[in-house]
């Protein structure tokens, strides 16, 4: 391997993305804060509502939390009514997670405040240039770990 000095720690990828990931999610707190909502529970609502009924695992996976972390945030999010939680019929050592009526009403309220958020950071950085870091960001995280696709077709319009 060649003598090459690293990259000037600043500038090198992973923190680079860790500082945009902050600044992103950032813009997203004090909007969420509002309704009593943190950065991952509003992941959990976000992808409920697109898959009615899905398996812990799959919600695990589609919110990029670890399932520890993701168990002990659903039984909080249950006693609040946010979510449902059953045992899966065909395998009893499933869980499967459904929003629930109190999720619905708070999804439904926190989308606006979310979707406005979406609205000034495509103003400040382009829509176009926005659509196409994530199609970037998509293609880099495929090219890294392709045995791990979505479930699902990812959809680039908001609320994210």
């Amino acid at each position: 391997m060649a003598d090459r000095p690293l990259q000037v720690f600043g500038k090198s990828l992973p923190m680079s993305l860790l500082r945009t990931r902050e600044g992103v999610v950032q813009q997203f707190r004090h909007a969420l804060r509002k309704h009593q909502l943190n950065e991952t529970q509003w992941r959990v609502l976000r992808v409920l509502a697109e898959l009615p009924e899905v398996t812990a695992s799959v919600l695990a996976r589609e919110t990029a939390i670890l399932s520890p972390s993701l168990s002990r945030m659903l039984v909080s999010m249950e006693s609040r009514g946010l979510i449902r939680r059953k045992t899966g019929t065909a395998d009893q050592r499933q869980t499967l997670v459904s929003m629930g009526p109190g999720g619905r009403t708070l999804f439904l309220q926190a989308r606006a405040d979310v979707e406005a958020v979406y609205a000034g950071m495509s103003a400040a950085f382009g829509a176009e240039r926005l659509d196409r870091l994530q199609a970037e960001l998509e293609a880099l995280r495929q090219a890294l770990s392709p045995a791990q696709p979505s479930c699902r077709k990812r959809k680039v319009s908001s609320p994210r």
